[in-house]
């Protein structure tokens, strides 16, 4: 079977990720307490029920997920998985670990309650589609909770961020300016509360997968 484009850009930046793996954490502290202090705490403490962890990383929201939730968390670069297998024995975290693709998640349809992603749609190369299947493995009524780095509401930013894609885009497959808010509505997605703030370049969303088919009025 021939490899795809896509197949083929999915196991490079595996491979960037899994040479950075080791750094990650550190880099991810600094980062974390100038940009969201308490994010993660905010995204994972809606997480109910069976909940899917899309992009785990390293395991960081491994502490704030609340008592009772059942968690799956999926991780396409093996180093990083593993990081995050080693953080859940020391926790003694009970979380189902995978690795695998969020652009074709091998999960069941409508098998979710909640479906998380923090600061990963930035580096997922296709962020529709992967998207397509969060929506996929939700169930009728499931919650959506996104934190991510987005195009600023400044212009002045944004063009900032389009000069750092020309480089990071290229480089580890990072987007400075994208929004995921903006594509949850043709998604299927009912945005519930989106909260911005660091000049807009942050954003926490929280949007539902509608338990009945919406029409057009």
């Amino acid at each position: 079977m021939a490899v795809t484009r896509s197949q083929r850009r999915s196991a490079r930046l595996a491979r960037y990720w899994g040479r950075h793996a080791p750094s990650y954490d550190g880099a991810m502290t600094r980062i974390e307490g100038w940009l969201f202090p308490d994010g993660r705490q905010w995204v994972c403490g809606q997480a109910s029920g069976d909940t899917l962890e899309v992009a785990v990383g390293t395991g960081r929201n491994l502490p704030h997920y609340p008592d009772g939730v059942r968690l799956t968390g999926v991780e396409f670069s093996p180093p990083m998985l593993e990081l995050a297998r080693r953080r859940a024995a020391e926790l003694g975290v009970e979380v189902d670990l995978r690795l695998g693709d969020a652009h074709a998640l091998e999960l069941p349809a409508e098998a979710f309650d909640t479906v998380v992603c923090v600061v990963s749609l930035c580096a997922i190369a296709d962020d529709r589609r992967a998207l397509a299947e969060m929506w996929r493995v939700l169930r009728p009524g499931g919650r959506l909770l996104l934190l991510d780095h987005v195009a600023s509401d400044r212009w002045w930013l944004r063009l900032v961020q389009a000069i750092a894609d020309l480089v990071s885009v290229p480089l580890h497959g990072e987007h400075f300016g994208r929004r995921p808010s903006a594509r949850l509505p043709a998604a299927g997605f009912a945005i519930e509360r989106v909260e911005r703030s660091k000049l807009g370049m942050m954003e926490r969303v929280m949007a539902r997968k509608p338990s009945e088919p919406v029409t057009a009025g």
